[in-house]
């Protein structure tokens, strides 16, 4: 009797939100108890009060405070003020009153706009006490939420905004009032109220709901399955299959745990049954999931407050982050091969394994919503929030009409359960999308006091004389300067929090010491830089929270597990140094500044034969950079070999820099030295294989 196939099944993957829940330090209630229906209300509401703005103009400031009151709200009832038991499975009136004062000094502004704007620099009493309840209750809610490394940011610049006249000479300003430090923090667009939260009120909780309602309707079944189904005959195919679905998930899903959650409780055990150490299963995972925030369109949500940054249409953001996420997937499943081929791990018996053909076929309606929406971003060039919004209708209508067709087709009877389960799946969806979104309004209302200080202080321009200082004019020392702090700062911090904070301090000053060291840079590669080593934090020991999820599923040690995470993504690491010296990467290519027709100093790639070549030389000089850390290519390599690996990198990755360092003009002869140095190591191991017998142990030592 054949073997039944390994499959993934919607309600498996539901009952992980309770573990997400409670690694985020969130209450767990009991099942249809009050509070956990009074939180299901109110996150509803969000998302409906989200669509309604869509579509009936209102104030922005308006939509901002709303926003803000709304995700403090749920703050302070989903999550505890310390993590024991019983606080942990009720609400404490202590909660429901800080979430009361927390929701009034959001609509503060709202309430008295027009007061506010008549006296503005001429605030009251009133004003100021509303200011420094509402900061203070704002970053307890954040360490609620996210920990407490954002608050502890927060609360240095506040200090530092109001005593900058006694700190040391190199960083000192003349301080500023508390009057005029809750006037830039709390009642002007400068700061909390400011771009960042502006940007998550009006773009991101589209994308993200969307995502909770892809998921929801069983596309995250659906991905994992049909990646199985697709990768897991292949050697180590469970860990391939754990990139690709991660990689799925990743367009719908704005965070590292949850990625890593959703699919390493499916793909892990499989790992390990197949020959993977437990902490390297776990490592494949976390590296997947953290990296999933690399890929469009969602990127953790920072793509759109990238785009606010700079000025530049959202679309143009993901077009530009394409080649780089997608290079560094590609990689990612080269180093799982080269982990099977090392362990000697063959893949899952095909048998055991669902058949493609109808996993796709069974769930394609999930393909074309997400079709959908980049079609109306990236042709006909909607603006996000209404791309998002109907892609949502779409999706609606697909999560009420699915179970009866499915139904019809299947000659089932059209029982009331399967005419009204595609209701319940909306209203879970949307419940599930504003919770979602809690993390990411907090997170970006608290750094708008850090975008706010850089205002009132000029602390940027400090920042860059120091960093300016330590560096001694060398663009490498100030771009490792950069990745460390943003590493340092990102173990603490979400992704999106973490990308404000370092845009804020440091991509400016990348670009102005980049720019006086003759680099012509656009700021977008400054900005990606920052927001690729905040990424990377999601993994780094000791804080990496997607290593400790990961660790958990598969009882390894986090430490050993993000360690090894780390090491699977010291790939991506290289990929920003890359692309700030070789623009082509990001499909930019930079031009004379001077030029009046062009005064951005770039121009976009468009040519379908130049963008194939850019992207295949990535991957090769990824690969070749994989074959080196990973110690392994067709065999195991020598430190000989390992050292023409990483020869072959900068010839792939910067062809420009590498002609120039050669004294040719032509790119073309850097691509040609690179690729006859690879064909030379593939040869070279041919050799190995054939004079050796071409069998390898675990170990590495000839059978």
């Amino acid at each position: 009797m054949a073997a039944k196939p390994i499959e993934v099944t919607e309600d498996q993957l539901h009952s992980d939100e309770e573990l997400i829940e409670k690694l985020e330090g969130q209450r767990v209630f009991r099942p249809r108890s009050w509070e956990d229906w009074l939180v299901a209300i109110i996150a509803f509401a969000w998302s409906l009060y989200q669509l309604y703005v869509v579509i009936v103009p209102v104030n922005s400031v308006f939509v901002r405070a709303t926003h803000l009151a709304f995700a403090l709200v749920l703050a302070y009832l989903m999550y505890p003020m310390f993590q024991n038991k019983k606080l942990r499975q009720t609400i404490p009136w202590w909660d429901f009153l800080l979430a009361v004062i927390a929701a009034v000094g959001a609509l503060y502004i709202f309430w008295n706009y027009d007061a506010l704007n008549a006296r503005s620099g001429d605030w009251n009493q009133l004003d100021i006490v509303m200011g420094v309840i509402s900061i203070i209750l704002l970053i307890e809610g954040s360490r609620r939420v996210l920990g407490l490394a954002l608050g502890v940011i927060a609360i240095i610049f506040l200090v530092y905004d109001h005593w900058g006249q006694y700190m040391p000479d190199l960083i000192a300003h003349k301080g500023a009032s508390l009057n005029k430090i809750i006037g830039q923090m709390y009642l002007t667009t400068e700061g909390i109220f400011g771009v960042p939260l502006g940007v998550s009120a009006s773009y991101v909780f589209l994308f993200v709901l969307f995502g909770a309602l892809l998921e929801r309707a069983g596309a995250g079944a659906y991905f994992i399955n049909l990646a199985y189904a697709l990768l897991g005959k292949y050697d180590g195919g469970p860990a391939k299959a754990s990139v690709a679905a991660s990689g799925m998930m990743g367009i719908i899903s704005g965070s590292s745990i949850a990625n890593t959650v959703t699919t390493g409780t499916f793909t892990i055990p499989l790992m390990k049954k197949l020959g993977f150490p437990p902490h390297k299963a776990a490592s494949v995972e976390v590296a997947a999931s953290t990296n999933g925030q690399l890929m469009p369109p969602i990127m953790g949500a920072a793509a759109f407050i990238i785009a606010e940054f700079l000025g530049l249409s959202y679309t143009d953001v993901i077009i530009t982050a394409a080649i780089p996420a997608f290079v560094s997937y590609f990689a990612l499943f080269y180093i799982v091969h080269l982990e099977a081929k090392k362990l000697g791990i063959r893949g899952e018996d095909p048998s055991r394994l669902p058949r493609a053909w109808q996993i796709f076929k069974s769930g394609i309606h999930y393909i074309i919503p997400i079709f959908f929406l980049m079609y109306t971003l990236i042709i006909l060039r909607q603006s996000p929030q209404m791309a998002a919004y109907n892609a949502i209708l779409f999706m609606l209508l697909i999560m009420v009409t699915q179970h009866p067709i499915r139904a019809m087709i299947n000659k089932e009877p059209l029982t009331k359960e399967i005419w009204t389960r595609g209701f319940v799946e909306i209203w879970q969806g949307m419940v599930a999308g504003a919770k979602n979104m809690v993390p990411i309004a907090v997170a970006t209302g608290l750094a708008g006091i850090v975008v706010g200080s850089v205002t009132l202080t000029g602390v940027g321009l400090i920042l860059a004389e120091v960093i300016d200082t330590l560096a001694n004019g060398n663009i490498i020392l100030v771009l490792l300067f950069t990745a460390i702090t943003s590493l340092i700062l990102g173990m603490g911090l979400p992704t999106t929090a973490n990308y404000i904070v370092m845009a804020s301090l440091t991509a400016p000053v990348i670009m102005g010491l980049a720019g006086d060291l003759g680099f012509l840079i656009p700021a977008i590669a400054a900005h990606l830089f920052v927001f690729y080593f905040g990424i990377l934090a999601d993994d780094t020991p000791p804080v990496g929270m997607a290593a400790y999820a990961a660790a958990g599923i598969a009882k390894a040690d986090p430490i050993k597990t993000g360690l090894q995470g780390f090491a699977y993504d010291i790939r991506t690491a290289i990929l920003p140094f890359m692309f700030f010296f070789n623009t082509k990467l990001l499909l930019i290519e930079t031009v004379d500044a001077a030029d009046p027709n062009n005064p951005a100093g770039w121009v976009w790639i468009t040519n379908p034969l130049e963008i194939a070549m850019i992207f295949i030389t990535a991957v090769a000089g990824m690969f070749a950079f994989s074959s080196a850390t990973q110690g392994y290519f067709l065999t195991k390599v020598n430190l000989l070999e390992r050292l023409i690996f990483l020869v072959i990198v900068p010839f792939m990755f910067i062809p420009n820099m590498m002609a120039s360092w050669l004294g040719y003009g032509s790119i073309y002869i850097s691509y040609a030295i690179g690729i006859a140095l690879y064909a030379g190591l593939y040869y070279l191991q041919k050799m190995k294989i054939a004079r050796d017998g071409g069998r390898w142990t675990r170990k590495g030592i000839m059978a």
